[in-house]
């Protein structure tokens, strides 16, 4: 980079909120020597540093990249709106945080796609980084630029915009990429080559091999392969072992959204939520032990000087030595005087011990509980059975243990939900604040957290309609107007941010003009729901002549070809179904610790399956 060049930054920075978002230079950052190194990697995520340096996920690439000798990653985040104006000012093309060398000038642009209400960031952070944005315009002189993350097990709406998706995990599989390219560039092939390596790895999926047709009224008509030798259908990555923790993690320079550390104990979970995108996708259940848990967070704590750990999973009580990782943690770190937190409990999950544990933790801290539900029939049809007397019982022994906040998440839009039900999610809230006034005094703090469920792909949910914006909107005045009266707090996601994702995560490739049309409207930033953008997808709708309800508000048939159908989850089809149908009798599935229902997830992996079965209970 060249010194009147980075001079020209740094004199930008003056004029922008937050600098400290792009100067890098933070605590254990990696800076290679470019000559030195044979691909280089840009991570990026499409959001502000503020919330994409919390990524876990991203820690873990820089990582394991890192790692490498001939190899250097380094990141780059979507610059918040003051910043780009002095980009697109000074002409200066988007660069990475540790180099400041343009995003042009890596091998591999890496993004991290966690939630769908980014994608015209993706498309903004290319415009101003000068790289095409159609994978169709873009030749062997440009960067390959490929996705992973949650959301790309449906990554239709935005298949123009990128090369390769990786579908599943991604930690064994940058690596694959990795010396996938360094052949190709050596061998100096067409671009076309490049595709056509990446399409037979296991994991990526390659979207312009693919062509769909439709029938008359726009439902998918088939969904089929275009070149000879790349797979019909997609099996998501998987890591049998999970792989050593990041250790050092960047320290950064200003706050961020979850200030800590965060330590990944277990991945996947056996519960099965009828509306849990995470706790279908993430199959199978792989947990780390204690023994490697402990030795990782003191070496974090060494490398970082955090005074906050949170302990990551889908069900942080289902681990199987839970109790005895939370004394180990409290033995280990108690004089240390780290604060610990354990999100996603299970009501079912808990005893005495554990919470007496939990206390030792964080004492004076807050409690956090996912009913989801207010009812014992709505949690039925979502499948997290709980009795009220079992949930009552343990907002009690909260109360006891000397706790004195509550947090509280359920779901509105949920199927066959009345106002009774959206009625009786304030009335519990209500109760338990009585328990807790009863037991602690009126210093006692209720929050209610309330999201609308959004039927995502690869669930049982996903035959169903989204509830309307006016039926949403109708169930949070109703709850905001009573927890106002009783004195509980609540928090709610906008009607207008649930249409926009139902939208984006039920797409299919129709959708990708859609939203560059809503990019080049000036959309950006769509998860900021007081950015007020969904007049302007509209417009980006009818610009392309396509009618947003049909993503929306259609119940989809059980036989109909679905965009996301030649993605595979490994988890069957056949299985969704039969718990969609189960979800509408009220008939609920037992844990899968205690009973084998044969979703397929350990079918499609066959001889490479090792013999402990990941560690998935209920499984032989």
């Amino acid at each position: 980079m060249t010194g009147s060049r980075r001079d020209l930054i740094e004199k930008i920075l003056y004029h922008v909120e937050k600098p400290g978002r792009y100067v890098g230079g933070e605590h254990n950052q990696i800076v290679k020597d470019w000559g030195s190194v044979d691909t280089k990697w840009c991570l990026i995520f499409p959001d502000i540093y503020d919330i994409g340096q919390t990524n876990l996920g991203l820690a873990m690439l820089y990582q394991i990249l890192n790692a490498e000798k001939n190899i250097l990653a380094e990141r780059s985040f979507a610059p918040w709106v003051d910043m780009e104006e002095e980009l697109r000012k000074h002409r200066i093309p988007l660069f990475s945080l540790e180099s400041k060398k343009p995003l042009s000038g890596f091998d591999i642009l890496g993004f991290t796609l966690p939630y769908e209400s980014i994608y015209t960031n993706v498309l903004n952070i290319l415009d101003l980084a000068e790289i095409p944005m159609f994978t169709s315009e873009r030749t062997a002189e440009d960067p390959l630029v490929i996705a992973g993350g949650q959301a790309c097990f449906n990554p239709e709406p935005v298949s123009d915009f990128f090369d390769a998706f990786v579908i599943g995990e991604g930690e064994e599989v940058i690596l694959d990429i990795s010396r996938v390219y360094g052949s190709w560039r050596q061998a100096k092939l067409p671009r076309l080559d490049l595709h056509l390596a990446l399409a037979k790895l296991e994991g990526v999926y390659v979207p312009s091999f693919y062509s769909v047709s439709y029938h008359p009224e726009g439902l998918i008509s088939e969904i089929k392969t275009n070149q000879p030798g790349v797979p019909q259908k997609i099996t998501k990555r998987i890591v049998p072992v999970l792989p050593p923790h990041p250790t050092k993690f960047l320290v950064p320079n200003v706050e961020i959204v979850h200030d800590r550390m965060s330590v990944e104990i277990m991945r996947g979970c056996t519960r099965g939520c009828r509306f849990c995108h995470a706790g279908m996708v993430n199959r199978p259940v792989r947990q780390r032990d204690a023994s490697v848990i402990i030795p990782t967070i003191q070496e974090a704590v060494n490398a970082t000087g955090y005074e906050e750990v949170g302990l990551l999973s889908l069900s942080s009580s289902d681990h199987t030595e839970i109790l005895d990782l939370t004394r180990q943690v409290y033995d280990c770190f108690h004089e240390q005087k780290l604060a610990f937190s354990l999100p996603s409990l299970r009501i079912e999950s808990f005893s005495l011990d554990l919470m007496d544990e939990l206390k030792e933790l964080k004492p004076g801290g807050g409690f956090t509980l996912a009913p989801e539900a207010a009812t014992e029939r709505m949690r039925a049809v979502i499948n997290k059975p709980l009795d009220d007397h079992d949930f009552y019982q343990t907002v009690t022994k909260i109360f006891e243990k000397g706790w004195r906040s509550l947090k509280l998440y359920y779901m509105i839009g949920l199927p066959t939900e009345t106002m009774e039900d959206v009625d009786a999610i304030l009335q519990a809230g209500i109760k338990v604040q009585q328990i807790g006034r009863k037991l602690i005094g009126k210093s006692v703090k209720i929050h209610l957290g309330i999201a609308s469920l959004i039927p995502k792909p690869h669930t049982p949910s996903q035959w169903l309609p989204v509830h309307n914006p006016d039926s949403i909107q109708e169930k949070l005045d109703y709850l905001k107007a009573g927890t106002r009266k009783a004195g509980i707090k609540m928090s709610y996601n906008i009607p207008d941010s649930t249409l926009l994702e139902s939208w984006l995560s039920r797409g299919d490739r129709r959708l990708n003009q859609v939203v560059f049309n809503a990019w080049q409207r000036g959309a950006k930033f769509d998860a900021w729901g007081e950015r007020d953008n969904l007049h302007i997808w509209r417009n980006a709708f009818a610009e392309a002549e396509i009618d947003p309800d049909f993503y929306a508000y259609r119940e989809r048939d059980l036989e109909e070809t679905l965009p996301w159908d030649h993605i595979n989850i490994g988890v069957s089809k056949n299985f969704l179904k039969r718990d969609y149908q189960w979800s509408q009798q009220g008939r609920t599935r037992a844990d899968c610790r205690e009973s084998c229902f044969m979703c397929g997830i350990l079918d499609a992996f066959g001889e490479d399956r090792p013999a402990d079965g990941f560690g998935y209970w209920g499984c032989p």
